[in-house]
Parts: C-alpha cells; sequence; structure tokens
C-alpha cells in the first residue's frame, strides 16, 4: 500500500507501514504525472546486512490517483446540500449579520455626505466582499491580501478596457477575461472583484472617476470593511452564546 501526502509517502500494509519523507528519497526515484494520477517511478535495492554489497531488484512503477480524483462528488451530489459536521451557536450567525448591516449602514452615510460631489462608495461588490469576510473569514478568498490586490488589480482592468473598447460587449468580455486570468497569476482568487469592471463600464456615475476608482470605490471600500471585520472576529470569540 502506498498513499502519499505533500512532504512523505506512508508506505506498507495495514498492519506494518513506514513513512518515507519525499526529500530523503534517492535519485533514482522519479514522480511524474500521467493523466490524472501520480507515477511513481523507482529502482528497489535489498540491502544484506551481513555484507554492504546492495542487490538492485529492478524498475517499478506505481499509479496513484490524487485525493482529489477520490472524494470528487458526482454530478447529483453537487446538487444536495451538504452534510454539516456542527450545528452553529446564535452568536456564530448573529455577529456576521451585525457586521454586515454596520458595513452597510456606514457606507450608505459616507454616500450622503458625499452625494453633493458625485461619488458614491456603496457598490453592488462591496455586498459580496461581506459575505466572504464576515461568514467565511477562514476561506482563501477572504484573505485581506487576496481581496486588496484582486479589487484593485480588477478595477484597473476596467477602466483600462472601458478606455480601449468603450462600453458595450467587447469591454466586458475583455476585462472580465483579464480579471481571471490576473487573479489566477498572481494567485489571488477573490471572485466579487470580477464584477469591479462591469460596474465601472455600465456606470455613467462612475466613469468619470477614471483610474481614481481604483482608490475609491474600490480600495477604500475594503480597507473599511477589513477594520469591521477584525470587530466581527474579536466579538464572536469573546461573546459566544
Amino acid at each position: 500500500m502506498l498513499l502519499m501526502s505533500s512532504s512523505s509517502i506512508v508506505c506498507g500494509s495495514t498492519s506494518t507501514k513506514f513513512m518515507v519523507p519525499l526529500l530523503s528519497l534517492p535519485p533514482s526515484f522519479n514522480i511524474r504525472h500521467r493523466k490524472k494520477g501520480l507515477v511513481l517511478d523507482y529502482c528497489g535495492f535489498n540491502k544484506n546486512n551481513n555484507n554492504n554489497n546492495n542487490k538492485v531488484l529492478g524498475r517499478r512503477h506505481v499509479v496513484i490517483k490524487a485525493s482529489s480524483d477520490v472524494a470528487s462528488p458526482s454530478f447529483w451530489e453537487n446538487f444536495k446540500p451538504p452534510k454539516s459536521s456542527s450545528t452553529h451557536s446564535f452568536s456564530d450567525i448573529l455577529w456576521p449579520s451585525a457586521g454586515a448591516f454596520a458595513a452597510m449602514a456606514i457606507l450608505g452615510k459616507l454616500d450622503q455626505l458625499l452625494t453633493p460631489k458625485g461619488l458614491s462608495i456603496t457598490v453592488a461588490p462591496l455586498g459580496a466582499v461581506s459575505a466572504i469576510l464576515f461568514a467565511t473569514p477562514q476561506a482563501p478568498s477572504a484573505r485581506k491580501y487576496n481581496m486588496l490586490m484582486a479589487q484593485i488589480g480588477c478595477a484597473a482592468i476596467g477602466v483600462l478596457a472601458f478606455t480601449l473598447f468603450g462600453p458595450g460587449w467587447l469591454a466586458k468580455s475583455a476585462s472580465v477575461a483579464a480579471c481571471v486570468a490576473y487573479m489566477i497569476y498572481t494567485d489571488t482568487i477573490h471572485p466579487p472583484a470580477v464584477s469591479m469592471p462591469l460596474l465601472f463600464i455600465d456606470g455613467v456615475k462612475l466613469q468619470h472617476l477614471s483610474f481614481w476608482y481604483v482608490l475609491y470605490p474600490g480600495a477604500a471600500g475594503c480597507i473599511l470593511l477589513c477594520f469591521i471585520q477584525e470587530v466581527v472576529l474579536y466579538m464572536k470569540k469573546n461573546f459566544k452564546f
């Protein structure tokens, strides 16, 4: 039996197992991909305790299925509700909801103050950002680095696409495609950020901001939500009921 983790391989039967760190494997041990599995190509050695000679047993290869292939749900299972291992306490529901309310209330109040100047910070993507930050703070997309990098980069892409192609389907398609490529390349996946270009291309009231749109409402709104998230996390940790 062979089981593979990110740093070691577990070999043996159900009764006897031993773990081999990947870094300690001999140079003859080669790991390569084949379709959806992992091919382990290696030379076996039989060491005789009575002498120092090693006898080569031969070259073998073992195919191991990746864990993502084995555990991937079927098509119909994706439509079933997830099996929750634990129940949520009332405080786990209240504090994220209160944080979302406070975030939108503060953003709305800023809108009232800045309306005479033609500025608005309460934009739809920030509602989706609030859901991620407050409901799933441990998710990779909730990392502050991911959020800020994605929001700033995607907002800039939207302004650039509008400048090059004007309003229309071409600017929208090019900006969304560029945003996906940008987030994959920078490893900053944050889905709400992809709507920033669409908002700018269709928002006549925002187009006069040009590249200032990247900072406001893009970066400014996210920074404000980060502070509110820290308050929510503190409340969830210290006031449970």
